[in-house]
């Protein structure tokens, strides 16, 4: 769709409030329901409160628990709409979404809150949400909608297509149907196209695919993503530890999945949460500069080790000149490397560690041995000194090496402790990076010092 033909937020929330505050209720609805989902949500998160109750009222519930299903705010902000209504509309609102979205949102909530809303809900839903709510979060089962296709062995084409009718209009997706035995273990999978495609008497058996690709409730949410991207699924079975069927987890929740991470990794490298886009200048500072004051007072090791050489620095002034461009070059190769070793985490390909880890060593070997050769002879020829040529090619190329070594390294230790590996972020690899360099420089170059000064 072209930019200047998309509609804009604020003339629909102004035109749907115009309508509900003039009495216009009818008009709203058919207004409102001409509205893609993801709108229907963006403009009943952007009415002012007054219109919003009066929406919310007008509104069907199917209608409202729709909105909710297509929210795209912070967990805590849903459950402030959510609120707004009594505790008995907003349980019959969170019964009508999806198990997956509903889960989430009770996930946000106090425990006085989930209690309160869990019990005015039939004894039944109310038990599949605790044991939604109690799976770890960032897991599989977190993620999973418990609407789906689902028939069983030994019917027919014909049977089972009658089964998704009816189960069609509750199911999160109706791709894929999931065959399973009188248990309800998973047995396999078949399309809704095979289904159309083969005549009604056939046995639903011949056309299940058994080699069914499926994920345990308690598989981290990156592998879960990883997978549904290696196999282009548009959703994944989730079973138990007995290969029962407890769910599926959908393409649009693998997006989400992948955006976060996206975002949490924009975030380490830049030491900055990238996703409050919206926060006001004086709450962004506050989050921002415990960090960039502690790396202030970490890099003052760097001004210390620094005033170590100072006499040095005295005795040959050019030396300061190039200091910028060997930590500067340095950094740059660090965080190169740093980027590289987090996307290798991200893959998840523990198997490839050491192929990874000797590809870098030796990639690092080329970057900075080409590096120190050209500017070795730059300043070689500069300077009219064959040793002060060597001496900063030495430095330039032991710095490059020590960062890029460091870049890979920090991210990989912290994985292995269980950390984010995004914690490795650019400042803090910078800052490391150049106390290395630093050390380097000064200390390679003072043993070519006499050489520098004429001595």
């Amino acid at each position: 769709m072209d930019m200047d033909t998309e509609p804009n937020l604020d003339e629909t929330v102004h035109s749907l409030t115009d309508l509900l505050e003039s009495g216009q209720d009818e008009e709203f609805m058919t207004a409102f329901s001409n509205l893609h989902e993801f709108e229907k949500g963006q403009a009943y998160a952007a009415m002012p409160e007054g219109p919003r109750e009066v929406a919310w009222r007008v509104m069907d519930d199917e209608t409202l628990a729709s909105v909710f299903d297509n929210l795209e705010l912070e967990p805590q902000q849903e459950v402030e709409l959510l609120e707004e209504m009594p505790p008995q509309k907003g349980a019959k609102i969170l019964q009508l979404m999806y198990a997956d979205n509903e889960a989430d949102l009770l996930q946000a909530m106090s425990a006085r809150q989930v209690a309160t809303y869990l019990s005015l809900m039939p004894r039944q839903e109310a038990a599949e949400m605790r044991r939604l709510i109690n799976y770890e979060d960032q897991t599989a089962g977190a993620l999973m909608a418990t609407e789906y296709l689902a028939v069983q062995t030994g019917q027919t084409v014909d049977e089972v297509l009658k089964q998704v009718k009816q189960q069609a209009s509750d199911a999160e997706s109706i791709i894929y149907v999931y065959v399973v035995d009188a248990q309800h273990h998973l047995v396999g999978v078949t399309s809704l196209r095979d289904l159309l495609t083969h005549p009604d008497e056939m046995n639903i058996d011949e056309i299940t695919n058994t080699r069914v690709v499926s994920v345990k409730a308690g598989d981290d949410q990156h592998d879960v993503a990883q997978i549904v991207a290696d196999y282009n699924f548009f959703s994944i079975p989730v079973t138990d530890d007995d290969n029962r069927l407890l769910g599926i987890v959908t393409v649009d929740d693998i997006v989400d999945v992948i955006d976060e991470e996206a975002v949490g990794e924009y975030s380490g490298l830049a030491a900055v949460d990238v996703s409050q886009t919206d926060d006001s200048p004086w709450h962004s500072a506050l989050k921002r500069a415990p960090w960039l004051l502690g790396l202030m007072l970490l890099g003052l090791l760097t001004a210390a080790v620094i005033g170590l050489f100072e006499k040095d620095i005295y005795r040959a002034p050019v030396l300061a000149v190039f200091l910028t461009l060997i930590t500067g070059t340095a950094g740059n190769a660090g965080t190169q490397s740093l980027a590289l070793a987090i996307r290798g985490l991200s893959d998840g390909s523990e198997k490839n560690r050491w192929r990874a880890l000797l590809s870098e060593l030796c990639a690092s070997l080329m970057i900075a041995a080409l590096a120190g050769l050209v500017i070795g002879l730059i300043m070689g020829l500069w300077f009219g000194s064959d040793m002060m040529g060597l001496a900063l090619g030495l430095a330039m190329a032991l710095a490059i090496l020590a960062s890029s070594l460091l870049g890979y390294f920090i991210p990989v230790c912290l994985s292995k402790f269980g950390l984010d590996p995004a914690f490795a972020n650019g400042p803090l690899l910078t800052t490391l990076s150049d106390l290395s360099a630093v050390f380097i420089y000064f200390w390679l170059v003072q043993e070519f010092l006499t050489y520098f000064i004429g001595r």
